[in-house]
């Protein structure tokens, strides 16, 4: 069994200070294949001394420079891509089939070059310069559920605004950015200007949040996490940005392509088997249409296929570990004792299965008030609440406590357009568009603060400075 024991600090590979094995168990076998070292305060501080040495050079360098380290970095990624594939079907259980968990990557550090090559640094504004700066060192906490894609998005925004990192991923996934560490350094990164920390929360994500040498923390996670990285960092007044949970609405207009959205938010909404924050958790139908879209909801199901993440024809392969698993069962429990009506899938594993935290693509018929159309699950569960009006659809959407993200389906392109300005979340799809990076993704409410992606991402790596009279 192979054990993952260095951390990656000032170019080197190092053994930690003080440390503990965590094992790693493969989701689809349920049999622990490796385990890693989890780290400790004390080498979160060297990590961050190795970050602010190399600040002073790295802050310094030109646009042209930073382009040329982030399309040498994604030339060794391309080469890696299988290996680092390999990884995550592995620690995580995402199918081969999957291929967006590595493209989502690549794709977020070429926008980042093209972000970069248009961004201007400093302007004039009246008798005022205005100059944007590297704000300092960055702490980058990332989940288990897109660990690459989140890695190499906060990484390539920090390093084409001239920051040296500090990350630490989730202790669940960490094979997966051990390997784009190993690219990092292939690719000729200069010495301090990315650093691996692995651990957990309380151990090293901790640590990052309230060290006084972080200038920012970049966090997507858990609301509950997130509140409490917010906490720790307060006393340092350092920048905290922040991707958290989400329950987001697909609104199907009553004059919409009823087949296409229900088609759509199954392929969306169950895509990484369901755990993904923006996910389209909750469908608002005209009750009329009830009837004729969970029709439509079931036939989509149908065609998914569950089960062995490295069989190429599996669309949706195991969530990530026991107690992800155990928590979408109680969920489903919970819709039943309340009475929401099953449509398909249920509680258990589909059907042939009989290892692996496999869960069925299960669809109910629920009422606004019950506790799987409000709270986050993070799994192939979905709610359908039918409405009257539209602007009741409206109303029942921004009920929740979060606002990441929304979708609206509708053939009159101007009434839709109307309802996406009426929905508070951050992101808005119409019409099945596909995501793309240079939109910035972040959330309203508990949903967090700040953005990603693009030049609002990149943004957030940088102070803001008006230099008067000059």
């Amino acid at each position: 069994m192979k054990h993952y024991g260095k951390f990656y600090i000032d170019g080197e590979w190092v053994d930690p200070i003080s440390s503990r094995p965590f094992e790693l168990v493969n989701p689809a076998t349920e049999e622990v294949f490796a385990t890693v070292a989890l780290g400790c305060p004390e080498d979160v501080d060297r990590a961050v001394a190795a970050a602010r040495a190399a600040f002073p050079s790295f802050s310094k360098t030109t646009k042209e420079e930073r382009i040329e380290l982030l399309e040498a970095i994604i030339a060794v990624y391309e080469k890696r891509s299988g290996d680092i594939m390999a990884a995550l079907t592995e620690e995580m259980g995402a199918p081969v089939s999957l291929k967006g968990q590595t493209g989502a990557g690549l794709a977020s550090m070429r926008q980042a070059i093209e972000t970069l090559k248009s961004y201007e640094f400093e302007y004039r504004d009246g008798v005022n310069l205005i100059c944007h700066e590297p704000i300092g060192v960055a702490g980058l906490i990332t989940p288990w559920n897109w660990p690459v894609q989140l890695a190499c998005n906060k990484m390539s925004s920090a390093f084409a605004a001239g920051c040296p990192v500090v990350l630490k991923p989730s202790e669940f996934t960490p094979i997966s950015s051990i390997i784009l560490t190993e690219v990092i350094h292939e690719a000729g990164a200069p010495k301090g200007i990315f650093n691996l920390v692995n651990g957990d929360g309380p151990g090293v994500g901790n640590a990052i949040s309230s060290h006084e040498d972080i200038d920012i923390v970049s966090f997507t996670g858990s609301t509950r996490a997130g509140i409490l990285i917010a906490q720790a960092a307060a006393p340092s007044v350092k920048r905290v940005t922040q991707e958290l949970g989400g329950k987001s609405a697909n609104l199907i207009l009553p004059d919409a392509d009823l087949q296409a959205a229900a088609y759509y938010n199954v392929t969306r909404g169950y895509s990484n088997s369901g755990q993904s924050c923006h996910s389209p958790t909750r469908i608002l139908v005209q009750e009329e249409q009830l009837e004729e879209v969970l029709g439509y909801l079931k036939e989509a199901a149908a065609t998914l296929k569950v089960g062995d993440p490295l069989d190429p024809a599996t669309t949706q392969g195991p969530v990530v570990n026991r107690a992800q698993y155990e928590r979408i069962q109680s969920y489903i429990q919970s819709a039943i004792d309340e009475g929401a009506r099953l449509v398909c899938g249920g509680p258990g594993r589909p059907e042939g299965i009989e290892k692996g935290f496999f869960v069925q693509p299960t669809i109910f018929a629920v009422d606004r008030d019950m506790t799987i159309a409000r709270e986050e699950i993070f799994g192939m569960v979905t709610s359908v609440i039918t409405y009257k009006t539209v602007e009741e659809a409206i109303e029942i959407a921004n009920d929740t406590s979060y606002g990441l993200g929304g979708y609206v389906f509708g053939r009159d392109r101007e009434r839709a357009l109307d309802v996406c300005r009426q929905i508070r979340a951050g992101r808005i799809f119409y019409d099945g568009a596909p995501a793309n990076t240079s939109a910035p993704m972040g959330g309203y409410k508990k949903s967090g603060n700040g953005r990603e992606m693009g030049v609002y991402g990149m943004e957030e790596y940088l102070e803001l400075k008006a230099i008067i009279g000059f």
